[in-house]
């Protein structure tokens, strides 16, 4: 686009008075603040993710993901001592969305992350830190243990579920007279997804 230069004094724009202005305004800026936050995150500088959970630099972040489902706990006998009991917990079952809001997949005992193009990744536990909120379950590093398919899932090497709320064992009672009792505790995450550098 050509632009002519005008002698005289520049105009000046009252956004107050200019709600339209002010408007694309607003989304500019808004646009340019999630650019930004994607470019850090497509460099693989996570600098709220612990050290500890950290994936290795031959790997770059490929896709993020929102988790909202729940954690399913049932009460039963402790390995270590029969007589006493306590919820355990048996897995997750969750819908994934991605960064727009719209749900892409599932996830579910594995732990399974399976996409709707049919790919899906198994992971396994590398490493836990608690995180900030200690009324959440914890954050976790997973390698993954196999793949399958084709599509987004197909070539994950690593997995980070982090930014938790929720999710943690049943507080009510678990004793012999409740063992066998389910209970489904609502929970939240963000997952990233990580792939081996071309």
């Amino acid at each position: 686009m050509l632009f002519r230069r005008i002698a005289g004094p520049a105009p000046t724009l009252d956004m107050q008075e200019d709600p339209e202005m002010k408007k694309q305004s607003l989304v500019a800026m808004s646009l340019a603040a999630l650019a930004a936050g994607y470019a850090t995150a497509e460099a693989g500088t996570l600098p709220s993710i612990p050290e500890s959970l950290r994936t290795p630099a031959a790997e770059i972040l490929t896709l993020e993901t929102a988790a909202r489902g729940v954690q399913i706990y049932q009460c039963s006998a402790r390995q270590d001592e029969p007589t006493r009991f306590e919820w355990t917990f048996k897995a997750p079952e969750a819908d994934l969305f991605d960064t727009t809001g719209r749900k892409i997949g599932k996830h579910y005992a594995g732990p399974t992350w399976e996409s709707d193009d049919g790919s899906k990744v198994v992971g396994v536990l590398k490493a836990r830190d608690n995180g900030p909120d200690a009324d959440a379950i914890p954050w976790l590093l997973l390698g993954a243990k196999s793949t399958a398919g084709s599509g987004v899932f197909s070539r994950t090497t690593s997995i980070q579920r982090v930014r938790t709320v929720g999710g943690i064992p049943p507080t009510e009672t678990c004793s012999e007279a409740q063992a066998g009792n389910v209970s489904r505790v609502g929970y939240s995450a963000t997952y990233y997804f990580y792939v081996a550098k071309p």
